[in-house]
């Protein structure tokens, strides 16, 4: 067997692994993971359903790693990508460390809430963390009523909740505090990604959430889900000197219909411009780098419903 060894604190075994957050949209995952993580990786919209692909943003400390996996949110399917969505979450689920359900403070706990919770219910082996987000958009009294209302929800489901924890990602109250309670819950291991990273996304994925973002915006009657963006290629200019670089990034915005296309591009282009406009800010505070960027507006016909159309957009 071998003495056993003593450990004093200081020397506490490292622990990393992985968390993710679910809650139904507009709930405010991506605003805590961006808060935890320090920079904008998950890409926040207030339109449900715009996190499509796993974007992990990781925390980083002298004595743990915390890996978090943003997963989609899980809704009720009505098409082929609805369903390859929320298996992609039922997955993810089963595969994390800790879960931590987002529940807004502002908001009584609704079907959406107990949809997702049930869900959870299921998932026996995994801790959950109750997380009461937007803290500081109600009183003392709300909060206090809504943690009771969390606390119930757990008991009628069969949840166990490892930590019930109210947080205000926009005031940073008690992110950290957060990050705290998250940190025993993971396995000792070694750190598993390099210091420097803040997500493991490959950055064409990022840049066209970026763009798909800003392609969001202002779009209030179009669904969301009917826009796709493709980065073709990102290749930095020949012949620029090395203290002046520039990016070339060719992308393509899919649509489902052409009558949707002059609501992307608005008129005389003007908004599909101003949609380049400010991705390419976001992009180059991304790459740290100066971008020109070539967009293209592309009618793909009813890409959600045809899996050769999903394969090639990345589904």
């Amino acid at each position: 067997m071998g003495a056993m060894s003593v450990r004093t604190e200081s020397s506490a075994a490292h622990r990393a692994g992985f968390a993710c957050f679910v809650g139904r949209p507009n709930a405010g995952k991506s605003t805590l993971t961006n808060a935890l993580v320090g920079t904008k990786v998950a890409i926040t919209s207030t339109r449900p359903q715009t996190t499509r692909h796993t974007v992990r943003g990781i925390v980083h400390r002298p004595e743990a790693q915390l890996v978090l996996v943003d997963t989609p949110g899980l809704h009720k399917p009505r098409t082929l990508l609805g369903e390859r969505l929320n298996d992609v979450v039922r997955t993810t689920w089963s595969e994390v460390d800790v879960i931590g359900f987002c529940l807004p403070a502002d908001q009584k706990i609704g079907p959406g809430d107990r949809y997702i919770a049930a869900e959870l219910a299921d998932i026996k082996k995994t801790p959950k963390v109750a997380i009461v987000t937007k803290t500081d958009l109600v009183d003392a009294k709300a909060l206090a009523a809504q943690l009771i209302a969390v606390d119930q929800l757990g008991k009628e489901l069969g949840i166990d909740w490892a930590e019930i924890i109210p947080v205000s990602a926009v005031g940073a109250t008690q992110v950290s505090l957060l990050a705290d309670l998250l940190v025993p819950m993971l396995p000792e291991s070694p750190p598993l990604y390099p210091e420097g990273d803040l997500t493991d996304e490959p950055e064409q994925v990022m840049v066209a959430e970026l763009i798909r973002e800003a392609a969001l915006e202002g779009v209030r009657d179009e669904l969301p889900h009917s826009i796709a963006v493709v980065v073709e290629e990102m290749l930095p200019r020949e012949d620029r000197p090395a203290d002046k670089p520039l990016l070339d990034i060719h992308a393509n915005v899919y649509i489902e219909r052409p009558s949707q296309k002059g609501i992307i591009i608005g008129p005389k282009g003007k908004r599909l411009k101003e949609v380049g406009t400010k991705s390419r800010k976001h992009i180059e505070a991304l790459l740290g780098t100066p971008v020109f960027l070539d967009l293209h507006v592309k009618v793909a016909k009813d890409w959600q419903r045809d899996p050769k159309q999903l394969r090639k957009l990345g589904f």
